[in-house]
């Protein structure tokens, strides 16, 4: 078995289940793929470890990091900072030397207190600056990845992710004087702290000019490339020798990163199509970057950390978030800046352990990683568990995460909770009718069944049966199927009683009500009263709750044994019928779906919208010649009747759907006419909107005599 191969397979799966099951509690998904890390390496099951896999998934890191980067720099527009420039500006100084000092001077109060007779002074000094400038690091990786799942847009944004980039750039400069201030203090004088510090601005200005030349060539070869995945390739590529270019020359690929990002979001053209492609390649090496960060992390050094390590934690959190506050005070920032954004620089993780390394690697100070790295990877344990957690808080409070926004129909309940209820009794409701009274032809001819099983949906059922009714001129008629041992148990009032909500709305739209009560199994009850009565049409309701499904052996049976078109409806939330959907694949299923889209047209004058989804790969013309057809059919099939014509190739029909819908009350669709095993093996798109979407869906099932007809 290839190892590697079966690593990024159970990275890949572990990672994906552990951020799935973290969004149920509304964590963000990089905790969870931070956990599945833990619990696959050695601080857990010790399924990967670097026995097994050792550096052999390090190019994912490389690549991860230059994507980030590069993903970082598009958030720095400076057409959309203009007024918060000023504010990052001195909340990144700020904050940077606040947890400098902040870690500084409590690793030398800490080792005074509890452990400085083992060191001298110079030497307690030596090792609070040390850890003073690898606490200044922040983890761009999390704070972007929480930002692009939140969907987050704002100026608390922009300045969040500008307060970043520029982090990086003053901890690598703060990293480069401390290292000079290190070595006059342990006495290898060989270079002068000017030296040093001239040293660290020359690898930032060399960094920001390999990624300032980066993004100027990008930029060209895009107005070259017209082709998705052409831009891709050569963007990647130029990205990667990038971030091996500057990491041969001992440079910041991070830095580099940035600024190709920063310059190719800057320009005139702003050309953001090498964003979007990118987009849509990073998840799994996200994924793959994040476990294994997990991995490497290691439990145990929370322990050997001591109280150097808790006072570095703190002490780094107090520092963020005071110097982010005090930066804002001094540079007039809005009071949400102010007060929340400190909170989202507390992930640490990369970076920081990459100024460990420089730390391991120089003799001059080599010996002080032995107690450095400990500390700093408890540090980093605790930051990118909480950290997120806390971006994503921030965004939140900020109200500029898409993600926390509450929908008005769920009444303050978290998402997953409010999808519940709205399949519950207490969540589906009858918004009041807005049109006119209708009126019954003076003679009817048949009726309109409909089979009531739940009070909360029985006005529901009842008013779309009598919309129906008056369009096939015909009467609505409640059906009753109880059990064959009921017969008997319920008085003529009782039974009466049963079909006072729909009586009450049939009445209310201009209709008298019919009504039968059978004792039978459902679908054969149906099926009876369809025929006795000479039904247009029957209206069934799935079951509430969260499995319609299951409702599913009742609906084939009726829908095979009646002449009529079937009508399935699953309720979800307030039915209402001002903005209607009308997804299809097939021209010829509008036909099917015509004396429905006819009877509300009439009945409630809505606003219908024709979605017919395209194989992915279909051309412009393809599109047009569809769109011409289409609006063709309409102007002379419903005429006076407010429509919208939508033709869109798709990936994903369900995804078409679901998206389409938010902007609508009502969808009606079609259901293909498939037996079980067809089922199975070739799927339902009406069966998967059902059980997916958010909002009221009425599926026509229609019987193969009328189709040949």
């Amino acid at each position: 078995m290839n190892e590697v191969t079966f690593g990024i397979a159970i990275l890949l799966a572990t990672g994906l289940l552990c951020a799935k099951i973290v969004q149920l509690i509304r964590l963000p998904s990089v905790t969870g793929f931070i956990l599945a890390g833990l619990v696959l390496g050695p601080s857990g099951f010790g399924l990967l470890t670097m026995e097994s896999i050792g550096h052999r998934l390090d190019h994912f890191t490389q690549i991860a990091l230059m994507l980030i980067a590069f993903g970082i720099g598009e958030h720095i527009e400076l057409r959309k900072l203009g007024s918060v420039a000023k504010d990052v500006g001195y909340i990144a100084v700020v904050q940077a030397l606040g947890s400098f000092v902040l870690v500084t001077a409590g690793t030398l109060a800490t080792l005074h207190l509890v452990g400085g007779s083992n060191f001298l002074f110079q030497e307690q000094l030596t090792l609070a600056l040390l850890l003073g400038a690898v606490a200044v690091a922040t983890a761009p990786a999390a704070i972007l990845h929480v930002v692009r799942e939140l969907g987050a847009r704002g100026p608390l944004t922009s300045t969040l992710m500008a307060v970043v980039a520029v982090d990086d750039g003053l901890a690598i400069m703060i990293f480069g004087m401390a290292i000079s201030a290190a070595h006059q203090l342990a006495g290898h004088t060989e270079a002068s702290a000017l030296t040093s510090i001239l040293a660290s601005l020359a690898e930032i200005g060399f960094s920001i000019a390999i990624g300032t030349a980066t993004g100027l060539i990008i930029d060209f070869i895009l107005h070259k490339l017209h082709n998705r995945e052409e831009m891709l390739t050569a963007g990647l590529a130029l990205l990667l020798i990038c971030g091996e270019t500057t990491r041969m020359l001992h440079l910041s690929p991070l830095l580099a990163g940035m600024m190709a990002g920063f310059i190719l979001i800057n320009r005139a053209e702003r050309d953001v199509r090498l964003f979007r492609a990118i987009n849509g390649f990073e998840p799994p090496i996200y994924v793959l970057f994040f476990t294994l960060a997990g991995v490497h992390l290691d439990i145990s050094a929370l322990k050997s950390a001591g109280w150097i390590g808790l006072v570095y934690v703190v002490a780094r959190i107090i520092g963020k978030y005071c110097g982010s506050w005090l930066g804002g005070v001094l540079s007039g920032a809005p009071s949400v800046v102010k007060k929340y954004l400190g909170l989202a620089l507390i992930p640490q993780a990369g970076v920081a352990i990459g100024l460990v390394f420089m730390i391991a690697s120089d003799p001059r100070i080599s010996h002080w990683s032995t107690i450095i790295t400990p500390i700093v990877l408890a540090g980093v344990v605790f930051s990118e568990l909480v950290g997120p957690l806390l971006v994503r808080y921030t965004l939140e409070k900020g109200k500029e995460a898409k993600g926390g926004q509450q929908r008005p129909e769920c009444q303050g309940r978290p998402d997953r909770l409010c999808n519940r209820w709205l399949r519950g009794p207490n969540g589906v409701s009858l918004a009041p009718w807005e049109g006119s009274a209708l009126h019954p032809p003076a003679s009817t001819t048949g009726v309109v069944v409909f089979g009531a099983s739940h009070a909360a949906t029985a006005r529901a059922l009842s008013r779309i049966a009598t919309i129906l009714a008056h369009h096939y001129h015909a009467q609505p008629m409640s059906v009753r199927v109880l059990a064959k041992a009921e017969k008997g148990r319920y008085t003529d009032k009782e039974i009466e009683a049963m079909f006072l909500p729909e009586r009450d709305e049939a009445e209310s739209l201009g209709y008298p009500l019919r009504t039968e009560i059978i004792y039978d199994d459902p679908a054969s009850g149906l099926v009876s009263a369809t025929e006795y009565n000479d039904a247009r049409a029957v209206v069934l309701g799935y079951p509430l709750g969260k499995k319609p499904l299951a409702f599913q052996k009742i609906l084939d049976k009726v829908a095979t044994n009646v002449l009529c078109p079937v009508i399935a409806v699953r309720f979800v939330g307030a039915l209402t019928c001002k903005r209607i959907l009308v997804p299809f694949l097939f021209f010829q299923e509008l036909e099917e779906l015509l004396p429905l889209c006819e009877a509300f047209a009439v009945a409630a004058q809505p606003r219908i919208t024709f979605l017919q989804m395209l194989h992915a790969d279909c051309s412009r013309q393809e599109i047009t010649a569809c769109e011409t057809q289409l609006q063709s059919w309409l102007e002379t099939t419903l005429v006076d009747t407010n429509t919208r014509v939508q033709v869109e190739p798709s990936d994903s029909r369900l995804e078409t759907v679901l998206d389409a819908v938010r902007y609508h009350d009502l969808i009606i669709m079609t259901a293909a006419r498939r037996q079980k095993i067809q089922r199975m093996f070739f799927g339902s798109l009406a069966n998967s909107v059902v059980h997916n979407c958010k909002k009221p869906v009425l599926v026509v099932y229609t019987p193969q005599d009328i189709l040949d007809q």
